[in-house]
């Protein structure tokens, strides 16, 4: 919860709104969920009887918050090395390596990002009545790039907010196979998981509003390398986009191209670093929001990993052009 320092004791100014809209109004960042689950857990009195999320308030009646210790998170420790571009008392950005998952689920309960992140942080104040970092917004295992994560629970709802409203802007490097026909083009196409693959995305009728913003940044013989800005933040948004308007990225072993005579034929020194990548070639390359706290305009930047820059010089050659630019 919020870290405030004591507790909340005031009278209620309004009739008629359910407690927990009510309570997540008058605390700044709290969100209807965890205004529940303070509520459901006792720590939420009006006038010094345990209150109910769905119960009216009434004007005058006097609204308590005891606000309890964070428990300890179940999930394990992990003193893994990690690329840290900025830390503060209410963030960290991270450069995450391709190959990194970023949170525990099934099949990967350890050797997380979030494992290594609560071995790193000793000021922690938690994150929705838990201690432990808060993964504001996620990129894939096999992407590298920028990442925020929030120490406590009102940053985590100030940075979230700033996603949903798209006030927080997100920047990727793409390397795609195909030559477009534009330099510019913004692919607007709602993402779901369809019935009968439901391990992996796609454009979907009924799915999820999903928008990216795609600039072509430099044209080899054999791809193109893409900037892609996120309007909207579906899972596997620019893989799944890419590969719908023809463009799939190099290496994408959920989206890619799967025979190689697909690609056409490709010189041997370029067909080998295409074999080598270890996934999708995606990179975060560019974040900027606004500090929770301070208000703070900031703007982080990171090159992309040696395999992108691999690819990215072998495209060049391919093409003869001289190495200069990206990753020199």
């Amino acid at each position: 919860m919020p870290d405030l320092p004591e507790p909340l004791d005031q009278l209620c100014e309004a009739s008629g709104s359910r407690l927990d809209l009510y309570l997540a109004r008058q605390v700044p960042g709290l969100t209807r969920s965890q205004a529940q689950r303070l509520i459901d857990s006792g720590a939420v009195t009006l006038d010094g009887l345990p209150g109910k999320s769905g119960q009216a308030v009434r004007a005058g009646q006097r609204l308590q918050v005891v606000w309890p210790p964070p428990l300890p998170s179940p999930l394990t420790p992990e003193p893994l090395a990690l690329d840290v571009i900025h830390e503060d008392a209410d963030l960290l950005v991270l450069n995450k390596p391709a190959g990194l998952v970023v949170h525990p689920a099934r099949g990967h309960w350890t050797g997380t990002l979030v494992n290594a992140l609560l071995a790193h942080c000793d000021d922690l104040s938690g994150i929705g009545g838990e201690l432990r970092p808060g993964i504001v917004h996620r990129i894939d295992k096999d992407t590298s790039g920028l990442l925020v994560v929030a120490k406590h629970d009102l940053a985590h709802s100030r940075l979230s907010a700033q996603f949903k409203d798209h006030s927080a802007q997100r920047e990727y490097l793409a390397l795609a196979v195909g030559q477009p026909a534009w330099d510019q083009q913004t692919v607007e196409a709602p993402l779901g998981r369809p019935a009968q693959r439901r391990d992996r995305m796609a454009v979907v009728p009924a799915g999820r509003e999903a928008r990216t913003h795609l600039t072509v940044l430099e044209r080899f013989a054999h791809g193109v390398l893409l900037q892609a800005r996120l309007e909207t933040g579906r899972t596997h948004q620019v893989r799944v986009h890419c590969t719908w308007i023809g463009h799939p990225l190099f290496g994408d072993p959920l989206y890619g191209v799967r025979r190689r005579e697909a690609l056409g034929p490709l010189p041997e020194g370029l067909a080998a670093v295409v074999a080598a990548l270890p996934g999708q070639a995606l990179h975060a390359a560019t974040l900027r929001f606004t500090h929770p706290t301070s208000g703070a305009p900031l703007v982080f930047s990171v090159p992309p990993p040696g395999a992108f820059v691999d690819l990215l010089a072998a495209l060049r050659r391919a093409a003869g052009e001289p190495l200069a630019g990206l990753g020199e």
